[in-house]
């Protein structure tokens, strides 16, 4: 059973559609599989243009949960709690906090800094989180969309 470690990302600078399509390359460049889960089909439609769209050079290949070939891609796109890739990173948003976190390595829960009701319940999962015993990372964006870890518990 693992006990994944948990990354808030505070988005302060750059949009959630700029910005996890930069999180999934970096991912996909250590050889993780993701799965992206969110609470709306609206927030999964935009976030695939993003990922389709966010380098006119390259293509995050993704995919959705309900696709028969799910298992092959490398990034799913899902409403679920679920990890039909085997992922080993999970990327959260929306405020969504899935039952079982012990099918992956790392979490890596999205906020929107600008909004108020974003950041408390981030603070609320935190909380959470961290009485559950996992280890944690507040990692803050920095002028020019840079990140930083900011706490750890």
């Amino acid at each position: 059973m693992k006990t994944p470690t948990i990354q808030f990302y505070h988005l302060r600078s750059t949009s959630r559609e700029r910005a996890v399509p930069k999180l999934m390359e970096k991912a996909l460049a250590t050889g993780s599989r993701v799965v992206v889960m969110a609470n709306s089909d609206a927030t999964l439609k935009t976030l695939s243009e993003a990922l389709w769209t966010n380098d006119p050079a390259s293509f995050l290949p993704h995919g959705s949960a309900r696709e028969a070939l799910a298992a092959e891609h490398p990034i799913i796109l899902t409403l679920a709690d679920e990890n039909p890739n085997g992922a080993d990173i999970l990327c959260v948003l929306d405020g969504v906090s899935p039952a079982s976190l012990t099918s992956y390595a790392k979490v890596l829960d999205v906020f929107d800094g600008s909004n108020e009701e974003d950041v408390l319940r981030a603070r609320e999962r935190w909380s959470a989180y961290k009485t559950a015993g996992h280890k944690l990372q507040y990692v803050k964006q920095q002028q020019g969309g840079g990140w930083k870890v900011e706490a750890e518990a």
